[in-house]
This record gives structure tokens, sequence and C-alpha cells, in this order.
């Protein structure tokens, strides 16, 4: 069954998501887990968050992915900002798993200047503290685009990350399609090669969920630009190849392209409509 979802904002509440999420046609959505270019998160009543559990049910959603803030930088060389982002990692996965949210995704962070070993190390300090052997949540890192001093951009250094956390069996990895992209990875035309390549490093197992967009620049541009689907480098015909492509195409797909309730609702009609033409015609014997 096609798991397939945009981007959603939670500020009216989660189960208003749920609602809007539904009358989209998708059957799951990612989510901010707090004000991604702050540090608040509003705390909602029992009632809404009764109602989100009851219509997540009713409409039997996929799993569904919290994203952390874009103010983290777990690998930052300056202290406020490790202590920060070490603050919100432990305080949201507790909270998102207290919602049974099946995954929380994280950009692994940028050294900004201390070095790749020193950036690591910070992360792995960081997950170690904040995720739990009994938690039901799945911390996933984010596959990154390599600009600046970004680690996560190949699947060495997201390798070495799982290595060292004690919890590891609590990692994965979210797949973010322009990101690996712009990082050089061809999954345009080399698609199968990089799935052997995130196998050998990482395992596939690991591979939890995708992040569906489409690239503004081309291939190994270091450059975050997410475009509608099928408007960019990328292009539909290789995004439809992934999305089929039988080694994932029974994971979640969050939709994260720069449209509103109205254009993503399009998009994914449009997507749906690709895939029945995709299915093999029926044969009467």
């Amino acid at each position: 069954m096609l798991v397939i979802g945009p981007h959603l904002s939670t500020a009216k509440g989660y189960a208003k998501a749920v609602d809007d999420a539904e009358k989209m046609g998708a059957n799951t959505f990612q989510f901010f887990s707090r004000n991604p270019r702050g540090s608040n998160y509003r705390a909602y009543d029992k009632k809404d968050i009764e109602k989100f559990q009851r219509l997540r049910e009713a409409y039997t959603f996929g799993p569904l992915q919290a994203h952390a803030p874009y103010t983290m930088n777990l690998a930052s060389s300056n202290p406020k900002v490790y202590e920060f982002s070490r603050g919100v990692v432990i305080e949201d996965i507790k909270r998102m798993d207290a919602l049974n949210i099946e995954y929380f995704v994280l950009h692994p962070g940028s050294h900004t200047g201390s070095g790749e070993a020193s950036g690591i190390k910070q992360i792995v300090a960081a997950l170690n503290q904040a995720i739990q052997g009994d938690a039901g949540i799945t911390v996933l890192l984010e596959t990154m685009p390599g600009k600046g001093s970004e680690i996560g951009f190949n699947f060495s250094q997201l390798k070495e990350v799982i290595h060292l956390t004690e919890h590891s069996e609590k990692l994965g990895i979210c797949m973010d399609l322009c990101h690996v992209f712009s990082a050089g990875y061809d999954i345009r035309n080399c698609f199968d090669q990089v799935l052997e390549e995130l196998d050998l490093q990482i395992g596939l197992v690991r591979l939890k969920t995708i992040h569906l967009n489409d690239s503004k620049y081309p291939l190994g541009s270091g450059k975050d630009r997410h475009m509608p689907l099928g408007q960019g480098e990328i292009g539909i015909e290789a995004i439809m190849n992934i999305m089929t492509h039988p080694c994932i195409s029974d994971l979640p797909f969050y939709v994260e392209t720069p449209l509103d309730h109205e254009g993503h609702k399009k998009e994914l009609d449009h997507i749906k409509s690709l895939l029945e033409i995709e299915k093999p015609a029926a044969t009467n014997e």
C-alpha cells in the first residue's frame, strides 16, 4: 500500500493536521516537533490529543514522522548552541514517543570548523543521552546535501554515527531525494547503485522513510532547494522509478515541496494517477 503525505503545520492542533491530510488524499504526514525556527513548542490539551489518536486510527494512517527544528545543531562547536540542541533532542524524542509517533527525523548537524571527527563525537554524545532502549520511536538521521560543514552528506558519515551510538537499534535513515542528489548520489540514473552503496555502508534495513521532493539544482551541487515533483533536476520519471522500486515502495513518503494545501492535494493526486498507470493491466484468461 502506498503511504504518502505532506509536511503539515500543527499550529491548530494535531487533530486538525490529521483532518487536513485526509482531505488531501494522504494517509500519513510529517510535522515539526516544535517551532522550526525557534525554541518553543505548544502543549496541546488532552482533548486534542485523544481526537488525534482516534482520527489517525479511523483513517488507517501509516507511520507519522516528526521533524526536529532547524535551530538544532548537535555538531556545533559553540557550547551554547550544542547545549540547546542536546536539550531539544532529549525533550522532543520523549514528547513524540509519548504521542506514539513512529519516527523522529533530525539533521545530524554542522561542525562549523571543529572538524568532522569532533562533530560526529558530539552528535553521538547527545544521541546516547536522548535515545532510550525501551522507547517505541525510531530516530532517523536525514541525508544532507553537503553545504558548508554539514555532516551526513555521505553514507560513511551516517554509518559512523550509527556505529558509535549505544542504542543503534533505535537509529535509521531518512533519505531526502533533493539532498542525496545534491550530495552527488545519482538517484536519477543510477538508483540501484545508490541503494547498493547504502546497503553496503549502512544496511537497507535502516532506510525507514523518504523525503519526496525534486531539486532545483543539478547533481552534486551541494545546494538545498526543494522543487515540486517533476519540476526540478531529478524529474518525474526518476521519481516514479524511485517510488516503485521494490526495495522501498512500501516505505512512507513525506512530500516536502513548496506548495500550499491545494497544491499538495493536486501533487498527491497526480502521483497516485501515475502509479495507477504503472500497474500492469489485468488480463482475462
